[in-house]
């Protein structure tokens, strides 16, 4: 297989790798979310928690996978990106701590202040994280300070960790981050919706209802806003060569993201998926049809994700302080040999990942009541 193909097709699975970690984790992470507002009681807080008990640890497998995806396909990448929003991904990673002890430990004992101190602890590290992530990659893009010498040594651009940190906080940055939260929100609302019953049930579908507004307000403003922000154009490009991210010239050009659309018109078509999932999604929760609801849910977050791949195309990390050292998929990947073994992998483990994580949500559908809870409240969550 050609060595261009081989980065292409990896480029495409780094995207749906992505693409399953903010649908299956997103739902998760929208769940525990809501989980402090829609429970009015400790019995539907439980049963909200317990609606994901028995996959939210396996769908984390998507955010391990993934990074390891980028460490071995996108090395350059992986390095620069851990290196440069260092903070940023340890903020993450802290708060995803903080999701396995408060699922373990929230019901160890029987005391209200015990139980509600786990509940915003669950808060915490399931709400962060997509809205971090949202942030981050924002900044790609906006662009990331560093650069490559000589001997290919990646160095920083930024003054200090603590300064580049803070820059991260930008407007549009925090735009995306609201766009994250609140599309993995709705999604968890709408699974809630679901999985629940009664006024839980109505709650849910109250909330899900609004944030899949926001969502859609914010990826708007977000598509407004990309025809004034600085893109990037990589000029002497060899798809096949060895990688080497100097071997190429890059020029900053206002609107550039938009190339893309404006090169391959099919590609419009991608947004407009976003728009039509969200708004499916709402239509449906709103008329009480919650499968169909959640499947458009899963069709809107794909799209802004695909939206973004594709306005980014081929880049993976431009630098804003030296666009030259800016990394694309054919110029920072792995070695031919890797990429194609780590293919045969990916085909073969891949099929087994579906298919066991599909089976477990087919023996554990149905609707989670407070009777229930309060039956098995020795051995849920």
């Amino acid at each position: 297989m050609e060595y261009a193909i081989l980065r292409f097709i990896w480029w495409a699975l780094v995207g749906i790798l992505l693409i399953g970690l903010i649908i299956m984790d997103g739902h998760d992470m929208g769940v525990g979310t809501l989980s402090p507002f829609i429970g009015k009681t400790d019995s539907e807080r439980r049963a909200a928690i317990n609606s994901v008990a028995p996959h939210w640890d396996g769908n984390q497998v998507w955010f391990i996978t993934a990074g390891g995806a980028v460490f071995a396909a996108w090395p350059l990448v992986y390095a620069a990106s851990f290196s440069m929003l260092y903070i940023a991904i340890l903020a993450v990673l802290w708060t995803i701590f903080l999701r396995a002890p408060a699922f373990d430990y929230r019901s160890k004992i029987e005391n209200p202040k015990w139980r509600r101190t786990w509940d915003w602890v669950l808060f915490i590290g399931s709400s962060m994280p997509p809205l971090l992530f949202g942030v981050a990659f924002g900044n790609v893009i906006l662009g990331i300070p560093f650069h490559f010498d000589d001997s290919m040594r990646l160095i920083s651009d930024a003054l200090n960790p603590v300064s580049n940190f803070l820059s991260l906080l930008n407007p549009f940055a925090l735009l995306c981050g609201i766009v994250a939260f609140s599309m993995t929100t709705a999604h968890g609302g709408v699974y809630l919706s679901l999985r629940t019953e009664g006024n839980m049930q109505d709650r849910a579908r109250k909330f899900a209802l609004y944030f899949t507004v926001i969502a859609i307000t914010g990826f708007a403003i977000g598509g407004l806003c990309i025809p004034h922000i600085n893109g990037y154009v990589a000029l002497n490009l060899d798809p096949t060569a060895d990688s080497n991210p100097l071997a190429k010239s890059v020029t900053i050009m206002n609107g550039a993201w938009l190339n893309n659309y404006q090169r391959y018109p099919i590609t419009i078509s991608i947004p407009i998926i976003a728009f039509i999932g969200f708004v499916g999604s709402w239509l449906f929760t709103f008329k009480k049809s919650y499968i169909k609801a959640f499947i458009f849910s899963a069709i809107g977050m794909a799209g802004v994700i695909l939206t973004a791949g594709v306005s980014l195309f081929p880049f993976i990390l431009p630098s804003n302080s030296n666009p030259n050292s800016s990394l694309t998929i054919w110029d920072a990947t792995s070695s031919e040999h890797t990429l194609f073994l780590m293919l045969i992998a990916a085909i073969v483990f891949t099929p087994i990942v579906l298919i066991y994580t599909s089976w477990v949500y087919k023996i554990m559908r149905g609707k989670l009541t407070t009777a229930k809870i309060e039956e098995n409240s020795k051995s849920l969550y």
